[in-house]
């Protein structure tokens, strides 16, 4: 029941937002398919001052028809941008290529994952965040051998909350579909609400993070109600122009997971050291180690990378 009742919240909130969309007077210069196209093909990093901040206060009045435009640097000069592992907060145009391998999954050989993101703005309030697992692949069945499936989709909507040129934040729904196997710990469904920020909190400091709940749609012995939250700090240490080490950045991020059923009970919490380069052209490249710090250990350690395109 309490899994019924936020998914009827999520709905609900979905909802408003999207009557707001439809109801909210188009301004003259910008249809709704003008606003769309604008902001999934126009020019919008040439620009700065087509950005412009937006406030909790005019959630439902502002925003939805405008164009995304890319956001300038906070005031202390941190671009804003995505890290492996940590949450978003703010809004983006690119797609990403990942790759994980983690060490000794389940005390039972290695996992291989391979895959495919992808970010896409319909207005300054909207956006869509598509993630496609190409590929998970580890030793399980009767006769221990690597199993190599698809993993399971999932699909994000995104609101922004509020947005100045100094913090963000957003609200996102993940919807989970069972596309892949239950060798590789998939093919279950569920939906995840969360909240997430992002903070230039001094100089090129950065602060991001946030909260929500994983609530799969069928309880089992493989998932579990959990609260999750993560917070990861980094920071800047060169200019954008410095090809290839522009926007260098090295952060920690943490994560947590914990289970909120009657199932069991075990915490857990992983930390992440990472960077991010600018490699020019608006190509980058991503990496991180990922560290479990609680016991029992899904894996010893997990490598992460990604090759990133903004456009």
């Amino acid at each position: 029941m309490r899994t019924f009742a936020v998914v009827v919240v999520v709905v609900a909130v979905a909802l408003t937002a999207s009557s707001a969309l439809a109801q909210t007077p188009t301004p003259a210069s910008y249809t709704l398919l003008d606003t769309v196209s604008e902001s999934l093909f126009g020019d919008v990093y040439a620009e700065p001052s087509q950005w412009q901040p937006l406030s909790a206060g005019t959630f439902f009045s502002e925003g939805w028809t405008r164009p995304w435009a890319s956001p300038p640097p906070g005031r202390g000069g941190a671009p804003r941008q995505g890290w492996l592992n940590a949450f978003d907060g703010v809004f983006y145009r690119l797609g990403v290529a990942t790759f994980g391998l983690a060490e000794d999954f389940h005390d039972n050989g290695n996992q291989y994952s391979g895959g495919f993101t992808l970010y896409a703005p319909f207005s300054a309030r909207f956006e869509v965040r598509l993630d496609v697992p190409f590929i998970v692949s580890n030793r399980a069945g009767s006769d221990n051998d690597y199993s190599t499936n698809f993993g399971d989709l999932q699909l994000t909507p995104r609101v922004l909350i509020s947005e100045s040129q100094d913090f963000t934040q957003s609200f996102n729904v993940t919807f989970r579909v069972p596309t892949g196997s239950e060798d590789n710990g998939n093919d279950f469904a569920a939906v995840t609400p969360t909240w997430e920020f992002w903070w230039n909190a001094w100089s090129k400091l950065v602060v991001r993070g946030g909260a929500g709940f994983a609530l799969p749609y069928t309880e089992s012995d493989r998932t579990r109600q959990e609260f999750i939250a993560n917070l990861a700090v980094g920071h800047y240490f060169t200019p954008h122009n410095l090809t290839p080490f522009g926007d260098l950045v090295f952060y920690v991020s943490g994560n947590l997971r914990q289970p909120i059923d009657s199932g069991a009970k075990d915490t857990v919490v992983t930390l992440t050291p990472g960077f991010r380069t600018h490699l020019g052209a608006n190509w980058y490249l991503l990496g991180g180690v990922e560290v479990p710090v609680t016991s029992p250990k899904a894996f010893d350690f997990q490598v992460l990378g990604g090759l990133m395109k903004v456009f």
